[in-house]
């Protein structure tokens, strides 16, 4: 799709109605073409999504299967991101040359003003909410969406040239899309979605989101990171970078990166901008706790300054930023113990972000589904700093394992339950006062759940049911 059509009139299928596949519905239908919504789910586990879209005409629903029919005689197919491009429905509509694209794809070919976006395998989605809050703080006129949980379609009406825009996009987005934004950020890129991809393919996935940037465009990446540190060569504009590891040279400057960018020097952020450093923050004042969220407001600053943040504004917004939530969100206390919901963590990678961010005693609760992921790590951690780990879900077996095989002697104490309510009943009775319950799961919710918001919300659901103070 190499221009961008007139859809008046247009046979439109859009697979997938999720929060993508609703955003497309409505602006195809606003356009005046002709949709027909496939999705292989029924409309009775659709509802939420039905009644989103259920005030927009001319819309066909052709649900319980994603019928080869309806794509092959499509105009044009868009489908949402996490749909399979190995799917029947999908194949067929490729060979028989309909035109296949998606949100995103639609949304960078038609968005009137300049675009940030971030990518990464962790950090994304806070480092993204930073970059709005800043640009708030600046006073800006900005928009945010993508894979924090915001359809991009419904923004076009008011962006104008001048909006700033910032987009979190996912290694599945960028599956389906031909063109990078003008300021492109990865955060790193470690293991993850093997149960799907193969590394090579993961990483190609993430690539993807600098690959076709020009020599006016700009690149930042995290010099820490060993795949990304990789990008800087690979890289066609304009690279920032970002580091934990700063430090003095003996003329005062900031000798361990590159070229400009954001550091952590000792206790303080600096940004360095055409060889010069400022100072821009002190480490003290972030209240995001853990060193992957320090990382996180490196990127979120080095992208803020690049669309025009000031370092004033950027710092405001850094100390009264409280996190996001699923990410380390405090849910309540219950007799000096206090619960916390990281149920983003799909990953064993950041369940150890999230231990290493503690060092009150723990009872983690881990489950899910798993990714294919090594576990001996997390294993090996939880062994050593919990006071209890309770396992559920598909993967509770797996997660109960790999910290039997680490622990010595008989802490900390495992126990495996069936799914989350049971996993909170459990940890309410091993949790002692100054403990932290740690709900961070290292898998994903699809054995469940829809998404890691939803299985979230039971924890929060059955911690409150435990009383307490808010």
């Amino acid at each position: 799709m190499t221009d961008i059509p007139n859809f008046e009139g247009a046979r439109v299928t859009i697979v997938g109605l999720g929060i993508e596949g609703i955003d497309l519905v409505r602006f195809m239908a606003q356009a005046g073409a002709r949709v027909t919504v496939s999705d292989a789910r029924t409309p009775e586990t659709l509802g939420d999504a039905l009644a989103a879209i259920a005030d927009v005409d001319n819309v066909t629903l052709s649900l319980g299967a994603n019928r080869v029919e309806d794509t092959v005689t499509a105009d044009y197919v868009f489908a949402s991101q996490g749909v399979p491009q190995e799917l029947p429905a999908l194949a067929e509509a490729r060979a028989a040359g309909v035109p296949i694209s998606s949100m995103t794809d639609l949304f960078l070919r038609l968005c009137p003003a300049p675009v940030a976006a971030v990518t990464g395998s962790s950090g994304k989605t806070t480092t993204t909410s930073l970059v709005g809050a800043m640009l708030a703080e600046s006073g800006m006129d900005y928009v945010v969406g993508g894979n924090i949980g915001i359809g991009l379609l419904g923004l076009l009406d008011g962006i104008t040239p001048e909006t700033k825009v910032m987009l979190e996009l996912s290694h599945t987005q960028l599956e389906m899309v031909d063109q990078s934004p003008h300021i492109a950020c990865v955060t790193n890129v470690t293991p993850n979605h093997l149960d799907r991809y193969f590394w090579d393919e993961y990483v190609a996935l993430k690539r993807r989101i600098f690959e076709f940037q020009g020599p006016e465009d700009i690149a930042i990446f995290n010099l820490d990171n060993e795949v990304t540190s990789g990008f800087i060569r690979e890289a066609a504009g304009e690279v920032r970078v970002t580091s934990m590891m700063g430090s003095l040279s003996s003329d005062g400057m900031v000798s361990s990166l590159p070229g400009d960018g954001v550091a952590l020097v000792g206790d303080a952020i600096v940004r360095r901008t055409n060889g010069a450093d400022v100072r821009v923050i002190g480490r003290d004042e972030i209240r995001l706790r853990g060193d992957h969220n320090v990382e996180n407001v490196l990127s979120a600053l080095a992208l803020a300054h690049e669309l025009g943040v000031s370092d004033e504004a950027a710092a405001r917004a850094i100390r009264s930023f409280t996190g996001v939530p699923h990410r380390l969100e405090p849910v309540t206390t219950v007799g000096g113990v206090q619960w916390v919901n990281d149920s983003i963590a799909t990953t064993p990678e950041r369940t150890l972000a999230g231990l290493r961010s503690y060092s009150e005693p723990l009872v983690l609760l881990l489950g899910g589904r798993h990714k294919d992921l090594p576990t001996a790590e997390l294993g090996a951690e939880a062994a050593a700093r919990c006071r209890a780990v309770v396992t559920f879900g598909e993967a509770g077996p797996l997660f109960a394992s790999a910290v039997r095989d680490a622990r010595l002697g008989a802490a900390p104490v495992i126990e495996e339950v069936a799914d989350v309510a049971a996993a909170v009943e459990a940890a309410s009775k091993l949790a002692q006062a100054g403990d932290v319950v740690l709900f961070s799961p290292a898998g994903t919710s699809f054995d469940a759940y829809r998404n890691f918001e939803r299985r979230g919300e039971a924890y929060r659901a059955a911690v409150h049911a435990l009383g307490g103070d808010a």
